[in-house]
Protein backbone atom coordinates (compact mmCIF):
# COMPACT_ATOMS: atom_id res chain seq x y z
CA UNK A 1 0.00 0.00 0.00
CA UNK A 2 1.42 3.16 -1.46
CA UNK A 3 1.88 5.92 1.61
CA UNK A 4 0.37 8.37 -1.32
CA UNK A 5 -2.70 6.72 -1.02
CA UNK A 6 -3.07 7.77 2.64
CA UNK A 7 -3.81 11.37 4.13
CA UNK A 8 -0.40 13.13 5.08
CA UNK A 9 0.39 13.16 8.46
CA UNK A 10 -0.68 15.81 10.88
CA UNK A 11 1.35 14.60 14.06
CA UNK A 12 4.26 12.64 13.45
CA UNK A 13 5.71 13.43 17.57
CA UNK A 14 5.92 9.79 18.00
CA UNK A 15 7.71 9.04 15.31
CA UNK A 16 9.98 11.18 15.31
CA UNK A 17 10.65 10.77 19.47
CA UNK A 18 11.00 6.80 18.72
CA UNK A 19 13.97 7.76 15.60
CA UNK A 20 15.26 9.42 18.89
CA UNK A 21 14.90 12.79 17.32
CA UNK A 22 14.77 16.48 20.18
CA UNK A 23 10.58 16.68 20.34
CA UNK A 24 8.90 19.52 21.98
CA UNK A 25 7.20 17.41 24.15
CA UNK A 26 7.01 13.48 25.14
CA UNK A 27 4.33 11.55 23.21
CA UNK A 28 1.73 9.55 24.32
CA UNK A 29 -0.22 6.66 24.25
CA UNK A 30 -1.07 3.49 26.30
CA UNK A 31 -1.44 -0.32 25.43
CA UNK A 32 -4.77 -1.51 25.60
CA UNK A 33 -6.33 1.60 24.96
CA UNK A 34 -8.91 0.41 22.88
CA UNK A 35 -10.48 -2.05 25.11
CA UNK A 36 -13.27 -3.26 27.79
CA UNK A 37 -12.79 -0.13 30.35
CA UNK A 38 -14.41 1.94 27.49
CA UNK A 39 -18.13 1.89 27.80
CA UNK A 40 -18.41 2.68 23.87
CA UNK A 41 -16.04 -0.52 23.44
CA UNK A 42 -19.13 -2.87 24.56
CA UNK A 43 -21.37 -1.17 22.49
CA UNK A 44 -19.47 -1.54 19.39
CA UNK A 45 -18.41 -5.19 20.41
CA UNK A 46 -22.19 -5.94 20.99
CA UNK A 47 -22.51 -10.07 21.51
CA UNK A 48 -19.95 -10.75 18.99
CA UNK A 49 -16.97 -13.04 19.73
CA UNK A 50 -13.68 -11.78 20.91
CA UNK A 51 -12.23 -13.16 17.65
CA UNK A 52 -14.89 -12.19 15.49
CA UNK A 53 -14.52 -8.69 16.20
CA UNK A 54 -10.67 -8.96 15.67
CA UNK A 55 -11.94 -10.67 12.16
CA UNK A 56 -14.07 -7.95 11.34
CA UNK A 57 -12.15 -5.09 9.82
CA UNK A 58 -14.84 -2.24 10.29
CA UNK A 59 -15.49 -3.45 13.79
CA UNK A 60 -11.55 -3.55 14.71
CA UNK A 61 -11.24 0.32 13.17
CA UNK A 62 -14.26 1.27 15.11
CA UNK A 63 -12.50 -0.03 18.04
CA UNK A 64 -8.97 1.26 17.15
CA UNK A 65 -10.31 4.70 16.87
CA UNK A 66 -12.61 4.87 19.74
CA UNK A 67 -9.53 6.57 22.21
CA UNK A 68 -8.30 8.53 19.56
CA UNK A 69 -11.85 10.23 19.39
CA UNK A 70 -12.44 9.89 23.51
CA UNK A 71 -8.48 11.87 23.97
CA UNK A 72 -8.83 13.28 20.66
CA UNK A 73 -5.50 15.75 21.20
CA UNK A 74 -4.37 13.92 24.44
CA UNK A 75 -2.60 10.74 22.63
CA UNK A 76 0.00 10.64 19.77
CA UNK A 77 -0.75 7.02 18.19
CA UNK A 78 -3.54 4.16 17.74
CA UNK A 79 -2.91 0.53 17.89
CA UNK A 80 -4.86 -1.92 15.81
CA UNK A 81 -7.22 -3.61 17.80
CA UNK A 82 -6.66 -7.15 17.30
CA UNK A 83 -4.73 -9.67 19.38
CA UNK A 84 -0.94 -11.47 19.29
CA UNK A 85 -2.32 -14.95 18.97
CA UNK A 86 -3.77 -14.44 15.68
CA UNK A 87 -0.11 -16.26 14.79
CA UNK A 88 -0.98 -19.66 16.63
CA UNK A 89 -4.19 -18.96 14.77
CA UNK A 90 -3.10 -18.86 11.43
CA UNK A 91 -0.73 -21.81 12.29
CA UNK A 92 -3.66 -23.90 12.42
CA UNK A 93 -4.02 -24.17 16.31
CA UNK A 94 -7.54 -23.39 17.50
CA UNK A 95 -7.80 -20.71 19.86
CA UNK A 96 -10.95 -19.38 22.03
CA UNK A 97 -12.01 -16.61 23.90
CA UNK A 98 -13.58 -17.74 26.66
CA UNK A 99 -15.75 -14.83 28.86
CA UNK A 100 -13.52 -13.94 32.67
CA UNK A 101 -11.19 -16.49 31.89
CA UNK A 102 -9.16 -15.26 28.65
CA UNK A 103 -7.73 -17.36 25.41
CA UNK A 104 -7.89 -20.91 25.37
CA UNK A 105 -6.25 -23.60 23.29
CA UNK A 106 -8.68 -26.23 23.18
CA UNK A 107 -5.35 -28.84 21.85
CA UNK A 108 -2.23 -27.16 23.25
CA UNK A 109 1.25 -28.37 22.14
CA UNK A 110 2.20 -31.23 24.99
CA UNK A 111 5.44 -32.79 23.53
CA UNK A 112 7.18 -32.85 20.56
CA UNK A 113 6.29 -36.60 19.95
CA UNK A 114 2.45 -35.51 20.11
CA UNK A 115 2.09 -35.50 16.42
CA UNK A 116 0.97 -31.74 16.40
CA UNK A 117 4.49 -30.51 17.06
CA UNK A 118 5.44 -32.19 13.46
CA UNK A 119 2.38 -30.94 11.57
CA UNK A 120 3.17 -27.30 12.87
CA UNK A 121 7.17 -27.84 11.16
CA UNK A 122 6.69 -28.61 8.37
CA UNK A 123 3.34 -27.00 7.37
CA UNK A 124 3.56 -23.94 4.94
CA UNK A 125 1.51 -20.80 6.59
CA UNK A 126 0.79 -18.08 5.14
CA UNK A 127 0.11 -15.33 6.83
CA UNK A 128 -0.56 -13.12 3.74
CA UNK A 129 -4.36 -14.90 3.21
CA UNK A 130 -4.05 -16.59 6.90
CA UNK A 131 -4.64 -12.96 8.36
CA UNK A 132 -5.58 -10.93 5.76
CA UNK A 133 -8.53 -9.44 7.76
CA UNK A 134 -5.88 -7.68 10.14
CA UNK A 135 -4.48 -5.91 6.93
CA UNK A 136 -7.74 -4.68 5.79
CA UNK A 137 -8.26 -3.25 9.05
CA UNK A 138 -4.98 -1.69 9.39
CA UNK A 139 -5.84 0.13 5.64
CA UNK A 140 -9.26 0.80 6.47
CA UNK A 141 -8.28 2.55 9.90
CA UNK A 142 -5.61 4.54 8.34
CA UNK A 143 -7.94 6.00 6.24
CA UNK A 144 -10.47 7.18 9.18
CA UNK A 145 -7.67 8.03 11.18
CA UNK A 146 -6.80 10.87 8.24
CA UNK A 147 -3.54 11.59 9.77
CA UNK A 148 -4.64 12.74 12.83
CA UNK A 149 -1.60 9.89 14.76
CA UNK A 150 0.22 7.57 13.55
CA UNK A 151 -0.54 3.88 13.21
CA UNK A 152 0.69 1.10 15.34
CA UNK A 153 1.00 -2.99 14.53
CA UNK A 154 2.00 -5.44 16.37
CA UNK A 155 2.99 -8.94 16.99
CA UNK A 156 3.64 -11.05 20.05
CA UNK A 157 7.32 -12.54 20.50
CA UNK A 158 8.11 -15.74 19.74
CA UNK A 159 8.56 -16.89 23.48
CA UNK A 160 5.39 -15.80 24.65
CA UNK A 161 3.21 -16.98 21.97
CA UNK A 162 5.26 -20.50 22.31
CA UNK A 163 3.87 -20.07 26.58
CA UNK A 164 1.02 -19.54 25.00
CA UNK A 165 0.53 -22.65 22.56
CA UNK A 166 1.99 -25.05 25.64
CA UNK A 167 0.26 -24.20 28.26
CA UNK A 168 -2.94 -24.18 26.36
CA UNK A 169 -3.58 -20.33 28.23
CA UNK A 170 -2.77 -17.75 30.74
CA UNK A 171 -0.90 -19.90 33.67
CA UNK A 172 1.11 -19.25 37.09
CA UNK A 173 3.11 -22.10 36.86
CA UNK A 174 4.79 -22.05 34.19
CA UNK A 175 4.83 -26.23 34.01
CA UNK A 176 4.75 -27.23 30.37
CA UNK A 177 6.84 -24.48 28.64
CA UNK A 178 9.25 -24.97 31.04
CA UNK A 179 9.13 -28.69 30.48
CA UNK A 180 9.98 -27.69 26.84
CA UNK A 181 12.73 -25.65 27.52
CA UNK A 182 14.46 -28.01 29.55
CA UNK A 183 13.67 -31.30 28.42
CA UNK A 184 13.32 -30.34 24.77
CA UNK A 185 15.27 -27.76 24.55
CA UNK A 186 16.49 -28.02 20.58
CA UNK A 187 12.91 -28.73 19.04
CA UNK A 188 11.62 -25.44 21.41
CA UNK A 189 14.28 -23.45 19.35
CA UNK A 190 13.01 -25.11 16.01
CA UNK A 191 9.29 -24.06 16.88
CA UNK A 192 10.90 -20.50 18.37
CA UNK A 193 12.38 -20.04 14.71
CA UNK A 194 9.68 -20.73 12.95
CA UNK A 195 7.59 -18.43 14.90
CA UNK A 196 9.95 -15.62 14.43
CA UNK A 197 9.94 -15.95 10.36
CA UNK A 198 6.28 -15.43 10.39
CA UNK A 199 6.08 -12.80 13.17
CA UNK A 200 8.35 -10.77 10.50
CA UNK A 201 6.55 -11.58 7.34
CA UNK A 202 3.24 -10.70 9.30
CA UNK A 203 5.01 -7.33 10.38
CA UNK A 204 5.55 -6.49 7.26
CA UNK A 205 2.67 -7.15 5.67
CA UNK A 206 1.29 -4.75 8.14
CA UNK A 207 3.21 -2.22 7.60
CA UNK A 208 2.49 -2.23 3.28
CA UNK A 209 -1.06 -2.22 4.82
CA UNK A 210 -0.36 0.78 6.53
CA UNK A 211 1.61 0.16 10.09
CA UNK A 212 3.53 3.28 10.39
CA UNK A 213 5.53 1.51 13.87
CA UNK A 214 5.62 -1.73 15.13
CA UNK A 215 5.92 -3.16 18.79
CA UNK A 216 6.27 -6.98 19.44
CA UNK A 217 5.18 -7.88 22.82
CA UNK A 218 7.36 -10.60 25.06
CA UNK A 219 4.59 -10.33 27.80
CA UNK A 220 5.84 -13.50 29.44
CA UNK A 221 9.41 -12.78 29.08
CA UNK A 222 10.01 -11.79 32.95
CA UNK A 223 9.31 -16.17 33.10
CA UNK A 224 13.02 -16.55 32.17
CA UNK A 225 16.03 -16.77 33.78
CA UNK A 226 18.56 -14.29 32.65
CA UNK A 227 20.54 -17.69 31.39
CA UNK A 228 17.25 -18.97 29.77
CA UNK A 229 16.46 -15.49 28.29
CA UNK A 230 19.44 -15.25 26.60
CA UNK A 231 18.33 -18.81 24.95
CA UNK A 232 14.92 -18.76 24.16
CA UNK A 233 13.89 -15.03 23.73
CA UNK A 234 16.58 -12.95 23.30
CA UNK A 235 17.78 -14.52 20.14
CA UNK A 236 14.39 -14.77 18.46
CA UNK A 237 13.76 -11.14 19.70
CA UNK A 238 16.90 -10.23 17.57
CA UNK A 239 16.05 -11.91 14.36
CA UNK A 240 12.81 -10.09 14.18
CA UNK A 241 14.71 -6.30 14.04
CA UNK A 242 17.37 -7.67 12.20
CA UNK A 243 14.90 -9.45 9.57
CA UNK A 244 12.15 -6.71 9.26
CA UNK A 245 14.27 -4.43 7.83
CA UNK A 246 15.15 -6.52 4.97
CA UNK A 247 11.90 -8.10 4.46
CA UNK A 248 10.88 -4.40 4.08
CA UNK A 249 13.86 -3.52 1.88
CA UNK A 250 12.88 -6.60 -0.47
CA UNK A 251 9.49 -5.35 -0.35
CA UNK A 252 10.21 -1.78 -1.79
CA UNK A 253 9.33 -0.37 1.15
CA UNK A 254 10.79 2.47 3.82
CA UNK A 255 12.20 0.77 7.77
CA UNK A 256 9.81 1.71 10.51
CA UNK A 257 10.41 2.52 13.77
CA UNK A 258 10.16 -0.90 15.85
CA UNK A 259 9.55 -1.27 19.48
CA UNK A 260 10.50 -4.25 22.03
CA UNK A 261 8.65 -5.18 25.11
CA UNK A 262 10.31 -7.71 26.88
CA UNK A 263 7.61 -7.28 30.38
CA UNK A 264 9.62 -8.54 33.43
CA UNK A 265 12.78 -9.29 32.02
CA UNK A 266 14.78 -5.88 34.23
CA UNK A 267 17.76 -7.85 33.49
CA UNK A 268 17.39 -8.04 29.80
CA UNK A 269 17.41 -4.11 29.47
CA UNK A 270 21.04 -3.67 28.79
CA UNK A 271 20.74 -6.65 26.09
CA UNK A 272 17.60 -4.58 24.54
CA UNK A 273 19.43 -2.08 23.76
CA UNK A 274 21.97 -3.53 21.70
CA UNK A 275 19.36 -5.69 19.56
CA UNK A 276 18.47 -3.57 16.46
CA UNK A 277 15.23 -2.17 18.13
CA UNK A 278 14.51 1.86 18.25
CA UNK A 279 12.78 1.54 21.34
CA UNK A 280 12.56 -0.17 24.41
CA UNK A 281 9.10 -0.52 26.64
CA UNK A 282 9.81 -0.96 30.29
CA UNK A 283 7.25 -2.39 32.43
CA UNK A 284 6.70 -0.86 36.28
CA UNK A 285 9.31 -2.51 38.15
CA UNK A 286 11.96 -0.30 36.31
CA UNK A 287 13.10 3.07 38.16
CA UNK A 288 13.39 5.74 35.39
CA UNK A 289 16.49 7.06 36.20
CA UNK A 290 18.27 4.01 37.01
CA UNK A 291 17.12 2.76 33.17
CA UNK A 292 18.11 5.94 32.04
CA UNK A 293 21.89 5.06 33.30
CA UNK A 294 21.35 1.35 31.52
CA UNK A 295 20.64 3.47 28.19
CA UNK A 296 23.56 5.31 28.45
CA UNK A 297 25.06 7.13 25.32
CA UNK A 298 23.33 4.15 23.15
CA UNK A 299 20.54 5.93 20.86
CA UNK A 300 18.10 3.99 22.30
CA UNK A 301 14.16 5.80 23.40
CA UNK A 302 12.39 4.55 26.49
CA UNK A 303 9.06 3.56 26.58
CA UNK A 304 6.61 3.40 29.82
CA UNK A 305 6.97 3.15 32.39
CA UNK A 306 3.59 4.31 34.84
CA UNK A 307 2.03 1.39 37.08
CA UNK A 308 -1.44 0.46 35.06
CA UNK A 309 -2.75 0.31 38.85
CA UNK A 310 -2.16 4.11 39.73
CA UNK A 311 -5.00 4.43 37.65
CA UNK A 312 -7.28 2.83 40.34
CA UNK A 313 -5.73 5.30 42.85
CA UNK A 314 -6.61 9.13 43.66
CA UNK A 315 -5.43 12.01 41.53
CA UNK A 316 -2.43 13.03 44.20
CA UNK A 317 -1.41 9.58 43.44
CA UNK A 318 -1.55 10.02 39.43
CA UNK A 319 0.21 13.24 39.54
CA UNK A 320 3.01 11.95 41.99
CA UNK A 321 3.87 9.01 39.36
CA UNK A 322 4.12 11.68 36.85
CA UNK A 323 6.48 13.98 38.31
CA UNK A 324 8.40 10.89 39.50
CA UNK A 325 8.54 9.69 35.56
CA UNK A 326 9.23 12.96 34.34
CA UNK A 327 12.17 13.66 36.89
CA UNK A 328 13.43 10.07 36.38
CA UNK A 329 13.07 10.32 32.47
CA UNK A 330 14.99 13.52 32.54
CA UNK A 331 12.70 15.24 30.63
CA UNK A 332 13.66 18.58 31.22
CA UNK A 333 16.99 18.19 30.79
CA UNK A 334 17.16 15.75 27.55
CA UNK A 335 13.92 16.68 25.54
CA UNK A 336 13.96 13.13 23.75
CA UNK A 337 14.31 9.55 24.49
CA UNK A 338 11.00 9.22 26.03
CA UNK A 339 7.63 7.78 24.83
CA UNK A 340 4.95 8.23 27.64
CA UNK A 341 3.03 4.67 28.53
CA UNK A 342 1.45 2.58 31.02
CA UNK A 343 3.95 -0.79 32.05
CA UNK A 344 1.69 -2.68 30.76
CA UNK A 345 -1.79 -2.57 29.79
CA UNK A 346 -4.64 -0.61 31.27
CA UNK A 347 -6.57 -3.04 33.25
CA UNK A 348 -10.02 -3.43 34.07
CA UNK A 349 -12.97 -1.30 35.11
CA UNK A 350 -10.48 1.70 34.72
CA UNK A 351 -12.34 5.43 34.81
CA UNK A 352 -11.61 6.27 31.59
CA UNK A 353 -11.71 9.43 33.17
CA UNK A 354 -9.03 9.38 35.29
CA UNK A 355 -6.92 8.14 32.29
CA UNK A 356 -7.82 11.48 30.49
CA UNK A 357 -6.50 12.80 33.76
CA UNK A 358 -3.25 10.94 33.77
CA UNK A 359 -2.52 12.23 30.11
CA UNK A 360 -3.62 15.41 31.08
CA UNK A 361 -0.77 15.51 33.61
CA UNK A 362 1.88 14.22 31.47
CA UNK A 363 0.71 17.11 29.33
CA UNK A 364 1.09 20.01 31.97
CA UNK A 365 4.28 18.66 33.51
CA UNK A 366 6.35 18.30 30.48
CA UNK A 367 5.76 21.66 29.22
CA UNK A 368 8.60 23.37 28.76
CA UNK A 369 9.86 25.29 31.29
CA UNK A 370 10.17 29.25 30.59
Amino acid sequence: MASSQFPPLKNDLLLRAARGETVERPPIWVMRQAGRYLPEYHEAKGGRDFFEVCRDPEIASTLTLQPIERYAGLIDAAIIFSDILVIPQAMGMTVEMVDKKGPHFPDPLRSPSDGQYAELMKRDVDVAKELDYVYKAITLTRKKLDGRVPLFGFTGAPWTLLCYMVEGGGTKLFKEVKTWIYKYPEETKALLQKISELCVEYLALQVKAGAQIVQVFDSWAGELSPSSFKTFSQPYLTYIAQHLPLRLKEMGLEPVPMVVFPKGAWYALDAACDMGYNVVGLDWLHDPAEAVKVVGDRPMVIQGNADPGVLYGSHEAITKVVEEMVEGFDWHGRHKGWIVNLGHGITPFVNPDDLKFFFEEIHRLTKTKA
